[in-house]
């Protein structure tokens, strides 16, 4: 694996490890230290990641806020900035679907200046919006790129079928799906067809909100959103543990921690160019940019998902 890799027919040379800032949401997450997470996105410029996710859904704009201000006076042309539009936010937080040209618009130079930036890398569509017509979408994101808004659009969170859709009306290079090795339905459909079409993938999710980072027995109990989350509870949540420590073994002959190992298998997969990390401390952005430059091999990539396949949360 490469310290930097061209991200599909975009032409971008980007890190395979990007930052990601989801944690920088409240509601989900809880109170996250800004001092830190202002110190992890300055060690992974340090360490030479180059790729930066964030949204205007995050923290309602805090996430973007927090970036814009560890990017001031860094080379704009030093790092790639990806963030995504979809939400209406009412006056009571409150959010509903909406991408309509004139809120696209809206959202996008709210999020340049909270980014403190005067244009955006790649403009992704947070989600599918069923009522706004495709067209109408993509001739608002080209009019985006011309005005040099933005550089390059793509979608988060769409199916085959409508991102193959968007594609017929827009240059949609860019896809921002949910995958990991504990779900890997999208190997069977989005995945071959970015492969195909030369589409920059920057998938997110990749250790399953921790799940999958090596750092639970199996007897923890969450605060956060995960609480309620399946995978997070019971025995299924104690079968995924002891599946993932069974892994230890085979990380410790790469030199890797578990979490590494995890996100060095994933990464292997072709149509991935990219992962995108939640990172909350500096010691965390270090791990994961360990990754970079490391090799798996074809066996042990088929052991690890066998090992999660057996413990009933995935498909091998």
């Amino acid at each position: 694996m490469s310290q930097r890799v061209i991200f599909g027919k975009t032409g971008l040379s980007v890190s395979p490890v990007c930052f990601g800032t989801w944690q920088l949401s409240p509601r989900f997450w809880g109170a996250q230290s800004k001092t830190d997470i202002l110190a992890a996105m300055r060690k992974a410029l340090d360490l030479g990641i180059n790729f930066f996710d964030t949204a205007d859904a995050y923290g309602d704009g805090y996430a973007e806020t927090v970036l814009g201000e560890c990017m001031t006076g860094v080379s704009r042309g030093s790092f790639i900035l990806a963030t995504k539009v979809f939400n209406h936010f009412n006056p009571d937080a409150s959010r509903y679907p909406d991408l309509s040209p004139a809120h696209i618009v809206e959202r996008c130079e709210a999020s340049l200046k909270r980014l403190r930036t005067d244009y955006i890398d790649i403009y992704l569509l947070h989600f599918f919006d069923p009522l706004t017509p495709l067209e109408d979408i993509a001739a608002t994101m080209e009019r985006l790129r011309r005005q040099g808004k933005i550089r390059l659009y793509g979608v988060s969170n769409h199916t085959l079928e409508q991102f193959r859709s968007a594609r017929a009306f827009g240059a949609f290079n860019v896809a921002q799906p949910r995958y990991n090795l504990l779900d890997l339905s999208i190997e069977a459909d989005l995945l071959p067809y970015c492969l195909a079409e030369n589409i920059g993938v920057m998938i997110y999710s990749p250790v399953h909100m921790g799940l999958l980072a090596g750092r639970y027995k199996g007897r923890e109990t969450f605060s956060d959103f995960r609480g309620r989350h399946p995978d997070f509870q019971g025995e299924r949540f104690r079968k995924i543990t002891a599946a993932v420590q069974g892994l230890k073994p085979m990380a410790e002959k790469y030199g890797l921690s578990l979490y590494q190992f995890i996100l060095a298998v994933t990464l292997m997969q072709p149509a991935v160019h990219a992962a995108v990390a939640g990172i909350k401390t500096p010691d965390q952005i270090v791990e994961a940019a360990g990754v970079m430059g490391k090799k798996i091999e074809r066996i042990d990539y088929f052991a690890v998902r066998s090992a999660l396949a057996l413990a009933g949360s995935g498909k091998a």
